[in-house]
């Protein structure tokens, strides 16, 4: 599954998803490529997709994600929850 973030709607659209995530152990690549940062409640709701994904045993993929946003996730050490590609 492939979910295309926009850079204003990050928290609300990754707070939904988490919420419906499917134990399937399944892969869910997010694509980061329009997101130049991120807000505390973006990383928020990135800490409860990771929660959800450990419970359910889905694997996220961060695609396109720029560094900046990837320094933010690496300083709340949440980079070593998701993988990432270019």
């Amino acid at each position: 599954m492939l979910l295309k973030l926009e850079e204003n709607q990050v928290g609300p659209v990754l707070q939904e998803i988490g919420n419906k995530l499917q134990a399937s152990g399944s892969e869910l690549v997010v694509d980061f490529s329009a997101v130049r940062r991120i807000d505390s409640n973006a990383v928020l709701a990135i800490e409860e997709l990771a929660r959800e994904a450990d419970n359910k045993a889905v694997k996220i993929v961060f695609r396109g994600v720029n560094v900046d946003v990837y320094k933010v996730l690496k300083l709340v050490k949440l980079s070593s929850r998701f993988s990432f590609a270019a």
